[in-house]
């Protein structure tokens, strides 16, 4: 018969103890994941709001006899996978670290940027198509 302290009882498993087996898992401090976390989706709405916040800057103009266009959106939206890219690398160095929040959030922010950017390059490609075939059409540079 074996003794109750062994950790088995009647042929089932310990409870599930993260501090125990061949590789316990390590985990950071919660309150720091998501601290962590929160500030890096703050950094990257700032990020995100300043790059396309200067493009649509691009296009404003005060003085109404003065036609002034928009730039392209080309040189914003690597900008914009830059943000992507860095949203990545911290989701990859918060897994490694154990941090769930962080990767969750870092995950869906990383996917909002590449449907953003997707969608931004699809709709600057159809303009860029709509001018090339209408020069002088409303919104082209002539």
């Amino acid at each position: 018969m074996r003794s109750l302290g062994s950790g088995r009882r009647h042929g089932f498993p310990p409870a599930f103890d993260a501090g125990t087996g061949t590789r316990p898992r390590h985990r950071g401090d919660l309150g720091a994941d998501i601290g962590a976390g929160c500030g890096l989706v703050f950094l990257e709405l700032i990020t995100l709001v300043s790059i396309f916040g200067v493009w649509f800057l691009s296009g404003l103009n005060l003085d109404p006899a003065k036609t002034l266009h928009t730039d392209s959106l080309w040189g914003y939206l690597v900008a914009a996978g830059g943000a992507g890219v860095f949203a990545i690398a911290a989701t990859a160095i918060a897994a490694r670290a154990g941090a769930v929040v962080t990767v969750v959030g870092q995950g869906v922010r990383a996917t909002l940027i590449c449907l953003i950017v997707r969608s931004g390059a699809t709709a600057q490609s159809h303009r860029d198509g709509f001018c090339r075939d209408m020069p002088s059409a409303a919104g082209c540079n002539g």
